[in-house]
């Protein structure tokens, strides 16, 4: 990297993880991966299941440790934290997004919205002007005192990003955001992601859906523990899906519709 270059909210260099490594049940879940992402954008990480997307996800997010290589947080190696300074890294510098939304069905958004802010110790007063915020960013200032089962899927989605904006993180990291909502809502998601970025929110998409993985700026396809940058989402995928174990899939030629109909 050149001097005075900016530092990649997200750069892994050479990242292996190898499960039971020397055994005979060995598995190469990622098998040195390079990968650079720039604050401000929206790169979508797509592959079946399988390819090893999770596991990246799950290093990325600093949920697991890998093997070997380097991985470099907004320019922390983060193999240098220790239990607690990975916390706090996680806490302050990612926000996650899941597919099925984890809220907590007897709070209202507002509360859902806030809880981060409980571990970070914020004033009450404090945590509910953020969480407001937070909620007006993705349009739902409106229903701030409503419980997750009064939303429908859209709205319950949009509080759990506002819950991973709350602490206003340099990476927003969604796993399958869109995997538990029908097409039309899933389109409006996404569109929310894209107006994220546009603010200049860093979002990487995990996915197994070429559609999904098209609405994002930058497409890496997972295979076989390899990332593969700048391939066209719909071939690539199909090249993966073709030598997958999933059996479905083999059946089905690679066809990516296979997987989602599921």
């Amino acid at each position: 990297m050149t001097a005075g270059a900016p530092v990649p909210v997200i750069e892994t260099r050479a990242l292996r993880k190898v499960y039971a490594e020397g055994t005979q049940a060995e598995v190469v879940a990622l098998a040195g991966v390079d990968l650079r992402i720039a604050a401000g954008e929206f790169v979508a990480i797509m592959g079946p299941s399988g390819s090893g997307k999770s596991t990246l996800m799950n290093l990325i997010g600093c949920l697991d440790t890998p093997t070997s290589g380097q991985y470099l947080c907004g320019g922390v190696d983060v193999a240098t934290l220790d239990r607690e300074q990975l916390a706090t890294l996680r806490r302050e510098r990612i926000g996650f997004v899941f597919q099925g939304f984890n809220l907590l069905p007897r709070m209202s958004a507002e509360d859902n919205v806030a809880m981060p802010l409980g571990y970070a110790r914020v004033p009450p007063a404090e945590r509910r002007r953020l969480a407001q915020e937070a909620l007006a960013e993705v349009g739902l200032a409106a229903r701030s005192a409503h419980r997750p089962s009064e939303l429908s899927g859209g709205q319950q989605q949009r509080v759990a990003i506002a819950r991973a904006l709350i602490n206003r993180p340099a990476l927003l990291l969604a796993d399958e955001p869109t995997g538990a909502l029908d097409s039309k809502t899933g389109e409006e998601i996404l569109a929310l992601f894209k107006r994220l970025r546009d603010d200049g929110h860093t979002v990487v998409l995990i996915t197994h859906d070429a559609e999904v993985a098209a609405h994002a700026d930058r497409t890496c396809v997972m295979r076989d523990g390899e990332l593969h940058e700048g391939d066209e989402p719909h071939s690539a995928y199909a090249r993966s899906a073709s030598t997958a174990t999933n059996p479905r899939l083999a059946v089905d030629g690679g066809d990516v519709h296979g997987e989602r109909s599921r």
